[in-house]
């Protein structure tokens, strides 16, 4: 491990057990969250009571019994003043959905200091040790909207395009403890101390406590030998307290590397190259942090203790359990993440000057989008072919009238169906998707038709070679040239030519949508032309066509979904003797079609997932 890498593991560990055993501290701390600078904030947020608008609801661990200071500060100007204060406004602070206070602010007095505007925006409170909810709120007016004659913009947030009309928060500090009052009974401590200690020494309860949370941590059976590293530290430590001990030995298990590393070791006399099936332990942590993004709960520890989960029909059930659990959105959060570059969207930032109207606000409806659709499929336990094929979506009021979808009101998330030829359903037609694969000032069929080729049917064109020219823009001189003319020219290139007449062709399916994914019949005041093929000649127009095409024949995509999961599962990119494994995932789910829980069973129940090559 690199030095500093490890350096920071040790940080973690510290922090982590601290917080979970919730030993006094020596001196207080703080945490700042601070919120998106182009969120706009002048509807409600979900999370939040009903009345209100804007604000954030933060998630905090309290680690004792004690008194926290929570600090409020709102959006600034470059001049220190507080942005949309014209007038008085009423802010909540509540604590898991109870109203703490409630403050005014109001812009001063002539002659006093615009930056104290804010300044007693603070609260000392007693909370009780464990997860809660802060939430900052303003209670809602009804909003100054400009008058024009076009709607106006949705988004607030820019003091020079487009200025806040009423304040908005910026920042949530939480300082303390103060007058701590002990460990209190958290949900961490409970799961942790699973005795009580007679004595600040006492090893028996030590090693009862270590034992068990070593088992989960380590994934395995713990003996007396693995006890007495972490024991060490517990006696070093306890000479302030049982509770200093437990939580210096946590940090040791914290930072083992059977803790951060999932190591398969071969069977001893392994001929070198051989393959073999993994134990049952092996097999249960593959399985949990495919599915969970985590350690094996005790059911399924338990039945690989017990050599019993390796069976066929015991390890489906297991599977199908554990894909029911809520856990499982960790296929959401994480693979569906990767494989679609959702993490791209907090990079992503158009131009303000082409697309006045972005905002955080949509960038993260965008993701929500995705998410809640990707969910509906797994949880629905929907065909695959859904993800393309899918007549539905999910939007709140801020993404239905980016959409141009009428008589969605609020910011609740709620499923709108359309008809067969709308230009909305499925994933090709989501915002997301559309603005991670284009530039901040204009779409790129080059990119959008690499990520077709990429991420749905595994054919990634070749890296681009050095100096390639960039596309030529449309000047203010001459005749201006639609997308595709521009890209032909560029194209024309002998350099480029090769890998573009891959790409190109797909890409221009999505040419109906611009930039942040609206609808649009023409461009640069030329019309659109979203005519293309695929690498196989089968011709289309739009992203109709293009769905269609990719159904008639949908095994490429099936196999492409299933080696995307695969990957993810194993930790490692599929190579050309993974191919029969995957062809047999696609083949035993057309009975069931192709749905989402038998491509998983699939992959749990291959050869790949469930046998190793030794070194």
């Amino acid at each position: 491990l690199p030095p500093l890498l490890l350096e920071r593991y040790l940080n973690a560990a510290q922090k982590i057990s601290r917080l979970a055993v919730g030993r006094p501290v020596k001196s207080p701390g703080g945490d700042t969250i601070q919120l998106p600078p182009d969120l706009t904030q002048e509807d409600h947020f979900d999370g939040l009571p009903f009345g209100t608008r804007g604000g954030v609801v933060v998630p905090y661990t309290f680690p004792l019994d004690a008194e926290y200071e929570i600090v409020v500060r709102l959006q600034r100007d470059r001049n220190e003043h507080v942005e949309g204060l014209k007038g008085k406004h009423d802010v909540d602070l509540l604590l898991d959905g109870e109203r703490l206070k409630s403050f005014t602010v109001q812009p001063p007095a002539r002659g006093e200091d615009h930056s104290k505007s804010d300044l007693h925006l603070n609260l000392r409170v007693p909370v009780k040790a464990g997860p809660h909810q802060i939430g900052v709120a303003f209670l809602k007016k009804l909003s100054a909207l400009p008058e024009t004659e076009r709607q106006p913009y949705q988004a607030h947030f820019n003091m020079d395009r487009h200025p806040r009309i009423q304040p908005a928060v910026y920042t949530v500090t939480i300082n303390g403890p103060y007058q701590q009052q002990g460990a209190g009974d958290s949900p961490s401590r409970r799961r942790i101390f699973v005795c009580r200690p007679s004595n600040a020494n006492d090893e028996d309860c030590a090693k009862g406590i270590l034992s068990t949370t070593m088992r989960r941590a380590y994934r395995r059976s713990i003996n007396d030998a693995d006890l007495q590293r972490p024991l060490r530290f517990f006696r070093e430590a306890s000479r302030d307290g049982f509770d200093a001990g437990i939580e210096m030995a946590l940090s040791a298990v914290l930072v083992s590397p059977e803790f951060l590393f999932r190591v398969e070791q071969d069977p001893a006399n392994t001929a070198s190259g051989s393959a073999y099936r993994i134990s049952d332990l092996e097999l249960a942590n593959r399985l949990s942090f495919f599915l969970w993004s985590s350690i094996p709960d005790d059911e399924l520890l338990g039945l690989a203790l017990q050599n019993k989960l390796h069976s066929p029909g015991v390890l489906e059930a297991q599977t199908r359990r554990m894909l029911a659990d809520k856990r499982s959105r960790s296929l959401v959060n994480n693979f569906a993440n990767q494989w679609l570059y959702l993490r791209n969207l907090a990079s992503t930032t158009p131009d303000m000057r082409v697309f006045a109207g972005f905002d955080d606000n949509l960038r993260q409806a965008f993701l929500k989008e995705t998410e809640l659709f990707f969910e509906s499929i797994q949880r629905e336990d929907r065909s695959v072919l859904d993800l393309l094929r899918a007549n539905y979506t999910f939007v709140n009021e801020r993404l239905a009238k980016h959409y141009g979808i009428p008589n969605i009101y609020g910011s609740r998330f709620r499923r709108v169906s359309f008809d067969k030829d709308g230009p909305r359903g499925g994933l090709l037609r989501q915002g997301s998707i559309l603005t991670v694969t284009s530039y901040a000032t204009r779409t790129s069929p080059v990119i959008r038709g690499k990520w077709v080729l990429d991420n749905l049917l595994s054919i990634p064109p070749l890296p681009p070679p050095p100096a390639v020219p960039s596309l030529k823009e449309n000047s203010g001189v001459g005749k201006k040239l639609t997308m595709r003319e521009r890209i032909a020219e560029h194209r024309a290139n002998p350099a480029c030519s090769g890998c573009h007449q891959l790409m190109d062709p797909v890409g221009f399916a999505f040419e109906n949508y611009d930039a942040v994914g609206r609808w649009r019949t023409m461009d640069d005041n030329l019309p659109v032309d979203a005519s293309g093929s695929l690498p196989d000649g089968s011709a289309f127009n739009g992203v109709a066509g293009l769905q269609q095409a990719l159904l008639r024949h949908p095994e490429p995509f099936l196999t492409t979904f299933a080696g995307k999961l695969l990957t993810y599962a194993l930790g490692r990119g599929v190579e050309f003797y993974d191919a029969p494994a995957l062809r047999k995932v696609v083949r035993d789910a057309r009975p069931a079609d192709y749905k989402f829980s038998s491509v998983i069973v699939g992959i749990v129940s291959s050869t790949p997932f469930q046998m190793r090559r030794s070194q």
